[in-house]
């Protein structure tokens, strides 16, 4: 069975617990997307983990965990993150995989992202300034360097020159100093060689475990409405953030995938600029904030948060094809009185649907509210749906009737035994 997990919002829904869970019963989980700009937090027996680039899924000690060719490499980064799960798993070597077609992120492509927002002054994207835009722009303009080009210095120091001739004209027209070629090579060849036993082509791999029937566990890094085409454009991520992208970015045939698990967040948050209809500009949204502790992974930036929008979950149902949903950060409800969320959108005073409207048309959006009754109880210590207070039970199906998805897994808090499964 082919299980891909997506995120269903604007990122930050859990699925790193989720995933986390998931993975004890999967051969193989594989990271088929983005960089170091998604994080994602795990905590389970082994501690708590900040994870940007190693599949969420490599605590399952008997699992393979894959980097795909679809994700983009900040090799310092990633060397960090192996060093920090080599505490836990010694053995991580046998077990980590990364793919050679991943494009490496160089140290040009991180000053380019912040130059280019800083040019754009108060029309910037807000991106976390981690190179991943530049770094995908060169991946399709065909100037990227990938991990296969490491592996021959001499072919490496080729296409960094034929690089550096062109990044550094656009740096220095920026105000800029420009990147010294031999300070480049020898800064990422350093890093290169710690990560270079993890290399191996996954394709081999992911073909005999498909043959074999075996559980593989495909893991988006972003929310689908940071998607480059679906998403609120331009105000999204580089990569496609769609369940399809599982294709590209890991080699997984359509044919072969059996199960898409949307994971929604019971309310709703953004990082960064960008249209957000449901936000909230007051207490409530604060109280939302603290309570779920809504602070970036990856960035530490505060997020902003407002009531669930059911408009958006539906189209991302649609569009990714969700076969369940799984519920996340219920908990952080318990203490209010009255809980909104969004059925739909006006625009000019007519109903719209998201799929209708541009990124600034979604602007300037009136959302429709339904008001629920909240439940003033603690549900952390639950794990059975029907000990559920009945208002905690009416939200979820609220959920699965706007949404026609049903919801078959529900987490009342960050540890993995602070899980309810509805079948």
């Amino acid at each position: 069975m082919v299980t891909i997990v997506i995120g269903s919002q604007w990122g930050d829904e859990g699925k790193g617990k989720i995933v986390d869970l998931l993975s004890e019963k999967t051969s193989i989980t594989i990271r088929f997307h983005g960089g170091n700009n998604a994080g994602h937090t795990v905590i389970n027996k082994y501690g708590k983990f900040p994870l940007h680039l190693i599949p969420s899924g490599v605590f399952n000690p008997k699992a393979k965990a894959i980097i795909g060719n679809g994700v983009v490499l900040d090799l310092e980064v990633l060397a960090n993150e192996i060093a920090r799960i080599k505490k836990v798993f010694p053995n991580l070597q046998s077990r980590l995989i990364i793919s050679p077609r991943a494009h490496i992120i160089m140290p040009y492509h991180k000053l380019l992202d912040k130059a280019y927002e800083d040019a754009k002054g108060k029309n910037k994207v807000g991106t976390t300034g981690r190179g991943i835009g530049p770094v995908y722009a060169d991946k399709v303009s065909y100037n990227g360097i990938r991990l296969f080009d490491l592996l021959d210095p001499k072919i490496f120091r080729e296409k960094l020159k034929i690089s550096l001739l062109i990044k550094n004209k656009i740096i220095t027209s920026l105000g800029h100093k420009q990147f010294n070629e031999d300070e480049v090579f020898n800064e990422i060849m350093t890093h290169f060689k710690k990560i270079k036993p993890y290399i191996k082509n996954t394709n081999p791999i992911v073909f005999d475990a498909l043959q074999k029937k075996k559980n593989i566990l495909c893991e988006g890094a972003h929310g689908f409405f940071l998607d480059n085409e679906f998403g609120t454009y331009p105000r999204v991520t580089a990569s496609e953030t769609v369940s399809g992208n599982v294709t590209a970015g890991a080699g997984i045939a359509p044919k072969y995938i059996n199960e898409v698990i949307g994971i929604v967040k019971a309310y709703t948050t953004r990082v960064g600029e960008g249209p957000f209809p449901t936000e909230l500009f007051n207490k409530t949204g604060e109280k939302l904030r603290e309570v779920g502790f809504e602070f970036g992974t990856t960035t530490g930036r505060p997020r902003r948060c407002g009531w669930l929008d059911l408009e958006l979950i539906r189209f991302a149902a649609k569009i990714n094809g969700f076969t369940s949903i799984a519920l996340t950060k219920l908990d952080v409800l318990d203490s209010f009185e009255k809980i909104t969320i969004c059925t739909g959108y006006k625009y000019k005073n007519k109903p719209v649907s998201y799929s209708d409207l541009s990124a600034e048309q979604l602007e300037k959006v009136t959302p429709i509210y339904k008001v629920l009754n909240g439940w003033n109880k603690s549900i952390k210590d639950i794990r059975i749906f029907s000990d559920l207070p009945l208002n905690t039970r009416k939200y979820i199906q609220e959920i699965e009737k706007q949404t026609g998805v049903k919801v078959q897994l529900i987490s009342v808090g960050p540890e993995r035994k602070q899980t309810i499964l509805h079948a």
